[in-house]
């Protein structure tokens, strides 16, 4: 058996992970999270996951649970751009300290490998595209400090202590079990509940910035060949392509049926939100072989198919 531990396993990409994980029978699968933002019916019924409530920030916990892990994927974190400006210091502690308590207790574990979730946020708003993993960083955000000194942590406990660790950096993540309601939800998912309830998408800006939105499935296949992958350091992880937000509510509003009678309404920018992002993922192809299978369109055909299930449309 192989023992694989998740942090932030109940959350929207955690426990897409973990479900694809709890597949193979050699694979026993242990999900810790606080339920800050995760729920546990995103945990599948008989799946055979256990669960454990708790934060990382309880290095105790996080010594007793990695005790005998072989491997583990670090998606804990508190999310959000516009949480970390108006509470830096949550922040901080969650996403900086937490992730140091799950290297520590890895390392003292004799894990074979941590896989980190880090996030395109680091690039900031360098002008550069497409965003390469050389570039230097310019974090624009607490939030995106935060996933920054995570990825040199991970360096440091790679290089000084040998314990094998890779960041994954996330770009634009979507898909089923993302929540729509918090004021922090990300674009698509409040796009498709608002358009759904047949509201106006709020669009924050001109609408002309871009996204390299990347379907989850994407995202767990990319975590899957981290772990079976030698390589170590920081990838991107992502489409390859992008679309401006614009265009973006103009497809979610004709693939709901709904473009005939909702039209985007526009707000004021966002502190800290980034004008264009799209990623090189060369890197990753060709040292994991990570391909993205989904086209934005297909991601969100099956992301919208799981929302008008769970709001019964």
């Amino acid at each position: 058996m192989m023992r694989i531990v998740i942090t932030g396993g109940a959350g929207f990409i955690g426990s897409n992970l973990a479900e694809v994980l709890a597949l193979a029978p050699n694979n026993e699968v242990c999900v810790v999270d606080d339920l800050s933002t995760g729920r546990v019916e995103n945990i599948p019924i008989a799946s055979g996951i256990e669960f454990i409530k708790g934060s990382i920030t309880d290095l105790q916990l996080m010594n007793e649970v990695l005790a005998d892990a072989d491997f583990v994927f670090h998606q804990a974190a508190l999310p959000s751009v516009q949480r970390s400006i108006e509470d830096p210091a949550h922040t901080n502690e969650v996403n900086i300290r937490g992730t140091l308590n799950v290297l520590m207790a890895a390392r003292d574990a004799g894990v074979k490998k941590v896989i980190y979730a880090s996030s395109s946020s680091v690039y900031g708003d360098t002008p550069e595209l497409p965003k390469r993993e050389g570039m230097t960083p310019n974090p624009l955000s607490p939030y995106a400090v935060t996933k920054l000194v995570g990825e040199y942590y991970c360096k440091v406990f790679n290089d000084v202590y040998g314990l094998n660790t890779i960041s994954l950096r996330y770009f634009n993540v979507y898909g089923p079990r993302q929540d729509p309601h918090s004021e922090y939800a990300a674009v698509i998912p409040r796009f498709v509940s608002r358009i759904l309830k047949g509201e106006p998408p709020i669009i924050y800006g001109d609408g002309q910035q871009t996204r390299d939105f990347t379907f989850v499935k994407d995202v767990v296949n990319a975590n899957i060949l981290a772990m079976k992958s030698d390589a170590t350091g920081v990838y991107n992880i992502a489409s390859g392509r992008r679309i401006s937000i614009q265009e973006l509510a103009t497809l979610i509003t004709r693939l709901t049926g709904r473009d005939r009678d909702v039209e985007p309404v526009f707000d004021k920018p966002r502190k800290g939100d980034v004008r264009h992002s799209l990623a090189d993922i060369s890197r990753a192809r060709a040292d994991m072989g990570y391909k993205p299978e989904y086209s934005l369109e297909r991601g969100l055909e099956e992301t919208i198919r799981w929302f008008k299930l769970e709001m019964g449309r």
